[in-house]
């Protein structure tokens, strides 16, 4: 078997050294920070949701980028400020918008499909991630974001998920605690949430014992492959050499896949979430159970346990920047106090994170241009929902390559 380097210990990055190593082969997973799931992966909105499957890429999108561009507090919020790499990231954007609805269906299945792969590798390596299995209701206000999701709804069961529209009667008996006026909602009772942090770090221990080396603490400063040996310079002057390389280092991949003559267009989205601790009994009883999206100021919510509540959401474009600005985190506390009065907002931890988001909303996963070189990649706002099953798809590739690598068998004769 191989001897590859995964590069990236966030979900997708763990991930695919967990379903190699499951394979047989020989994996070094090279992590820059001290443990893995310290970045994207870190406090993400914790939902695992087929039905957010819909890709941005609608015309709609860029009406309310257009709308919101000068608003600090907007759900979606660019920085008029141009870069070559925005430019052609949007452009690419535009031309995407005429496979929203092929993107769409087909994120929807493999969203799916990555469900067996998570529960199965969690359960097999007793994983406690904060797993709760009670669904997830979309929100909506006004009859025009209830419409759109009717018809975001077909394109789901397209896909082969089912989910149900909801009248506000039916949503306060999904969700109780939910104050305020809806037009109606939408439930889909077969996703679910959980702890990502929590997840990608039991996944990194069950990978050290399936004999994975886990390099942490190292940032690596030149990746170089010629076809048949792969080879990483650390920054501390270290060389690690092996068969194949992977990509799998988010919004960092871009100028990884460059060094390796690769062009993937990965924008950072910055998104931002709140963990609201949950002090005292008042505020556990009055937080949700089941997992919300609200489709007007786009945040999602997941309980993690008895004692926090999550809330994220929100994108922003303004490069590789993780400053978690006071502007943005006041309208997710906002929300929570209008939603959910009776929750203490007085402990509240902020954080920020950076999505790798390919122009087509659609994961970069499979091979590069030279033969020992993968990417999995570019996963978006659903790498945590869609992790399990790249990893998967990415050791078929690997498979794949290892059987065009694979010396022929000569036939040997046969002397009397």
């Amino acid at each position: 078997m191989a001897h590859l380097i995964v590069i990236g210990g966030g979900i997708t990055g763990v991930t695919s050294a967990y379903a190699l190593a499951r394979q047989g082969h020989q994996v070094t997973l090279i992590e820059r920070h001290r443990y893995a799931g310290m970045e994207t992966s870190h406090a993400n909105g914790g939902q695992l949701s087929a039905s957010n499957a819909e890709v941005w890429t609608h015309p709609s999108t860029l009406l309310k980028g257009l709308k919101w561009m000068f608003k600090a507090d907007a759900p979606l919020l660019v920085n008029p400020k141009p870069s070559w790499h925005k430019l052609s990231w949007f452009a690419e954007f535009v031309a995407s918008i005429p496979k929203y609805r092929s993107n769409t269906v087909a994120t929807t299945r493999l969203a799916i499909a990555a469900r067996e792969h998570l529960f199965g590798w969690a359960q097999a390596e007793g994983i406690d991630f904060d797993l709760k299995q009670q669904g997830i209701l979309h929100i909506y206000r006004d009859r025009a974001g209830f419409e759109h999701a009717g018809e975001v709804s077909k394109l789901l069961a397209e896909g082969g998920l089912p989910r149900r529209a909801v009248t506000p009667d039916e949503m306060r008996a999904i969700e109780p605690t939910l104050q305020g006026d809806y037009f109606g909602g939408y439930y889909t009772e077969s996703d679910s949430t959980g702890d990502i942090h929590k997840f990608t770090h039991g996944l990194g221990q069950a990978c050290a014992r399936l004999g994975v080396k886990l390099m942490t603490g190292q940032t690596v400063a030149r990746v170089q492959s010629n076809g048949r040996t792969a080879q990483v310079t650390l920054a501390d002057g270290q060389v690690v050499n092996a068969d194949a390389v992977v990509i799998s280092a988010g919004v960092h991949s871009r100028a990884l896949g460059a060094q390796l003559g690769d062009r993937l267009n990965v924008y950072p989205v910055k998104g931002y979430s709140i963990t609201v601790m949950l002090g005292d009994e008042q505020s556990q009883t009055a937080a949700p159970q089941v997992s919300l999206l609200d489709d007007e100021t786009k945040l999602v919510t997941s309980r993690l346990g008895v004692e926090r509540f999550r809330v994220a959401g929100t994108a922003e474009f303004n490069g590789i920047n993780l400053d978690i600005r006071a502007d943005r985190i006041r309208p997710l506390v906002d929300w929570v106090n209008q939603c959910f009065p009776g929750v203490s907002t007085r402990r509240v931890e902020p954080w920020a994170g950076l999505r790798p988001m390919m122009p087509n909303m659609m994961p970069r996963v499979g091979a590069g241009r030279r033969a020992n070189v993968f990417y999995n990649t570019g996963h978006g706002h659903l790498g945590w929902t869609l992790s399990a099953i790249t990893a998967h798809q990415l050791g078929e590739h690997v498979a794949q390559w290892e059987r065009l690598r694979a010396p022929r068998m000569l036939p040997v004769a046969v002397t009397a």
